[in-house]
């Protein structure tokens, strides 16, 4: 597998080689997967994708495998536990915004509306297949992040929900020449 052409980004080491190769870009159309990618995501905010991957089974288990329903049960000593965990990323901003928008995501559901059909619906239902430079925000994830923001979620900002966007399939940055692109687009 390794004389196979990838993204540039995925060949920096074993793990990023792993997860662009199993994960990036994959559609996604769960839930509740959706918005843990969301999640994780939004604590990659001024950090590398690599440490969010290397903290990413600790950040599991401390959010309660990111089910809603239970983080939107934590308590400040929950914050100050999850503060206090060297193993995740410790970012008070970053915590109480998942806890915050666990808490939004149910409120969508109580209101009848499913996350992962919301987020598919923006974009007509089938992935966007994106040519050209690759930027790191667009007028879509400007209007997503919008629209989440007034749906009440934090951290939610248009450069963490186009890197989502791409990480869940919704759209098919995958370099060209990248042997995942006609891959993840026929998964579409």
């Amino acid at each position: 597998m390794t004389d196979l052409i990838r993204c540039p980004w995925g060949t920096t080491d074993p793990m990023m080689l792993e997860y662009h190769d199993k994960e990036w870009g994959k559609p996604v159309r769960d839930s509740r997967a959706l918005w843990e990618k969301l999640m994780l995501d939004g604590f990659q905010a001024g950090l590398s994708w690599r440490i969010v991957l290397k903290k990413r089974d600790a950040l599991r288990l401390a959010f309660s495998h990111f089910e809603p329903e239970k983080v939107a049960e934590f308590t400040e000593d929950d914050i100050e536990r999850l503060v206090n965990n060297a193993d995740i990323i410790r970012s008070r901003i970053k915590i109480t915004a998942v806890i915050n928008n666990a808490r939004a995501y149910l409120a969508m559901q109580q209101a009848g509306v499913d996350f992962g059909e919301w987020i598919w619906a923006q974009i007509g239902g089938k992935a966007i297949q994106h040519v050209g430079p690759v930027p790191t925000k667009d007028a879509l994830s400007e209007r997503i992040s919008k629209d989440l923001k007034k749906r009440g979620f934090k951290f939610v900002g248009p450069t963490i929900v186009y890197a989502w966007l791409e990480a869940t399939g919704l759209i098919n940055t995958h370099h060209p020449e990248c042997f995942r692109r006609t891959q993840v687009a026929k998964e579409a």
